[in-house]
C-alpha cells in the first residue's frame, strides 16, 4: 500500500497536478532522512514512504540502487558528471538529491526547469516522456541519495541484491512489455 502512495505521487507530478493541488500527506521537512524504515519487494523506504537505499555491512547494495547506478550512467552523467559529482555544465546531483525534496526532484526530472538570472543560466530538459528515465526514476533518486551520503563509493557497485520478481514485472510493464 505504501509503495502505491509513492507511485501515485510520481504520476501526480507527471500530470502537472502537483503544482495546483496539495498532497494528502505533508512532505516531511527533514529531507536528510535516508534510513530505511521498511522494505517491500526489494525496495526500501524511509518512515515517510520516500524511496531510499540499503547498504549491508558487507557492502552489498539493494537492487534499485544498483539499477540507479546503471540508469544514471546511461542517461544523466553526460551533463551531471560521473557518479553525480557534477560538471561545468550541470550541478552535482548527489548534492541536489540531499537538499531537494523528493517530490521536487521528481518534478524537475519529469518537467524540466529553466533558471535565468544574473548569476545563472541553466536548462534542465524534461524527461517525462523518456521511459529509460521515468521507469527508473526512483532508482536514480536512491542512487543519488546513496552517493550524497557516501554510502556508495564512486565506481561500479561490486555486490548487489538480486532483482525481485515484483521489480522485474514492474519494469516490464513500465517499458511496455507486459
Amino acid at each position: 500500500m505504501r509503495k502505491l502512495k509513492v507511485l501515485f505521487a510520481a504520476a501526480f507530478v507527471a500530470t502537472g497536478a502537483f503544482s495546483t493541488m496539495t498532497m494528502a500527506e505533508d512532505v516531511p521537512e527533514e529531507v536528510a532522512d535516508v534510513k530505511a524504515a521498511y522494505s517491500e519487494d526489494g525496495r526500501y523506504f524511509t518512515q515517510y514512504d520516500i524511496p531510499t537505499y540499503n547498504v549491508q555491512d558487507d557492502g552489498t547494495i539493494d537492487w534499485p540502487t544498483y539499477s540507479g547506478f546503471r540508469r544514471y550512467h546511461s542517461e544523466c552523467h553526460v551533463c551531471h558528471g560521473p557518479e553525480g559529482e557534477g560538471s561545468t555544465y550541470a550541478p552535482a546531483l548527489k548534492k541536489s538529491a540531499m537538499t531537494m525534496d523528493y517530490y521536487d526532484f521528481i518534478d524537475v526530472v519529469t518537467n524540466g526547469r529553466k533558471k535565468v538570472s544574473a548569476s545563472e543560466n541553466s536548462v534542465m530538459p524534461a524527461f517525462g516522456t523518456n521511459p529509460n528515465v521515468m521507469c527508473y526514476l526512483n532508482d536514480i533518486y536512491v542512487y543519488m541519495r546513496a552517493r550524497g551520503t557516501d554510502a556508495v563509493p564512486r565506481g561500479r557497485p561490486r555486490k548487489k541484491e538480486p532483482k525481485s520478481d515484483v521489480i522485474r514485472a514492474d519494469e516490464k510493464a513500465c517499458l511496455g512489455g507486459g
